[in-house]
């Protein structure tokens, strides 16, 4: 058994220990494809956010017919509500009333949820038994930036029927599929 050990520096120069990690050239590999990754997935969130906002808005609109019904019910002098605040309301400020009758929650009574616009309009009001009481209405949801937070507007009125505005605006005269 001859075994020829050698502790000279050339022999060990020779067999260097190899680095570990990344080249330059994969990292920018990489890098490339998280970008083109990052391209294909913004426009498809956006447009899904904008679908979500849409949803969110015929909900809240059949949330306010709802409450509609429930105030013309409550308060029938009334007839319905012409105001989003008075479908609203704080239970810690005492009970329900015709101003303050907590039907809806806060961020829809004050008239802005998920990036939508809410208003109570065209109130019509008529005389019953001597005192005027509301008969009808149209609610309007518009996005707050057509384009970005929605593109159609939607409308209601006491029919309960949802329409559509193509265009993001209040000239409501599609129905809603």
């Amino acid at each position: 058994m001859n075994r020829n050990f050698s502790l000279h520096r050339t022999d060990r120069a020779d067999h260097a220990p190899q680095l570990n990690g990344f080249t330059l050239m994969e990292l920018l590999i990489v890098m490339a494809i998280i970008a083109i990754l990052m391209l294909i997935g913004i426009p498809t969130t956006r447009s899904l956010m904008k679908q979500s906002h849409e949803l969110s808005a015929k909900k809240s609109l059949q949330t306010i017919q709802q409450a509609q019904m429930m105030y013309a019910t409550n308060y029938p002098s009334k007839g319905f509500a012409c105001n989003l605040q008075y479908l609203g309301g704080d239970p810690a400020l005492g009970a329900p009333s015709a101003t303050s009758a907590q039907m809806l929650p806060e961020d829809l009574a004050k008239g802005n949820k998920s990036g939508y616009n809410f208003v109570i309009s065209k109130c019509q009001k008529g005389t019953q038994d001597g005192s005027e009481r509301a008969n009808g209405y149209t609610v309007t949801a518009i996005p707050e930036a057509v384009g970005k937070t929605g593109d159609r507007g939607f409308c209601s009125d006491e029919g309960g029927v949802i329409k559509q505005d193509p265009a993001g605006a209040t000239n409501c005269v599609e129905p809603v599929q």
